[in-house]
């Protein structure tokens, strides 16, 4: 992640399209962040799911936008967006049956 968001970045900040870019990053980041204590600290299963359907929209966006910029970098984030589907497919499941 680090990487790719470094691949974008040093396209230049005064580039619209990094910028931009770059906050859909940071985006991601926060709700990555969210997800954890509201899955594991508030036991809230259905409300992470909801953290985590979010993460993966803004994530796939992410990813296009990187794309735009930097193909390598795009490619860089598929397998953590891979990562994030095998995650939100877990907390379904977790929330299915504990419902």
């Amino acid at each position: 992640m680090g990487i790719a968001a470094f691949r974008v970045w040093r396209k230049g900040l005064d580039s619209r399209a990094v910028r931009v870019a770059l906050a859909w990053f940071l985006g991601q980041l926060v709700l990555n962040a969210l997800w954890s204590p509201v899955f594991f600290g508030w036991h809230r299963i259905g409300l992470a799911f909801i953290v985590l359907v979010s993460l993966w929209i803004v994530l796939a966006v992410t990813l296009w936008r990187f794309a735009g910029i930097s193909r390598a970098a795009a490619g860089l984030l598929v397998p953590y967006l891979a990562w994030v589907s095998f995650a939100g497919v877990l907390n379904a499941s977790i929330w299915w049956l504990n419902r």
